[in-house]
């Protein structure tokens, strides 16, 4: 019989998916919270939901996912993956100051 079938192997399973997904559920409502508070910084505040949206896509992606379990080329493909999210990102806030003249922003 083999290991992954025994009944502690499964019930480990389960335990692991039933952690990731409260851990999941806990991420959801710390971002609907931080949606609820308005910080004065606004580089603050979606720096803080994009470190709780990578906390959230980390465990779908290790867990769900099983990126866990695989070899070294997977983590090199993820961490590319992850620096061009990155660098993407940060364009992007570079470029939330780089209005036209007379452009109002509300």
């Amino acid at each position: 019989m083999s290991d992954h079938s025994s009944p502690e192997a499964i019930a480990k399973h389960v335990k692991v998916y039933i952690t990731v997904f409260v851990a999941l559920l806990v991420g959801t409502v710390v971002t609907v919270g931080l949606n609820y508070l308005h910080f004065d910084n606004l580089v603050l505040t979606v720096s803080i939901a994009l470190f709780v949206a990578i906390i959230k896509a980390s465990l779908v992606a290790c867990y769900f996912m099983h990126l866990i379990s695989e070899k070294k080329m997977i983590y090199l493909i993820l961490g590319v993956t992850a620096f061009f999210f990155v660098s993407l990102m940060f364009i992007t806030l570079g470029a939330y100051s780089d209005f036209p003249a007379l452009t109002t922003t509300h």
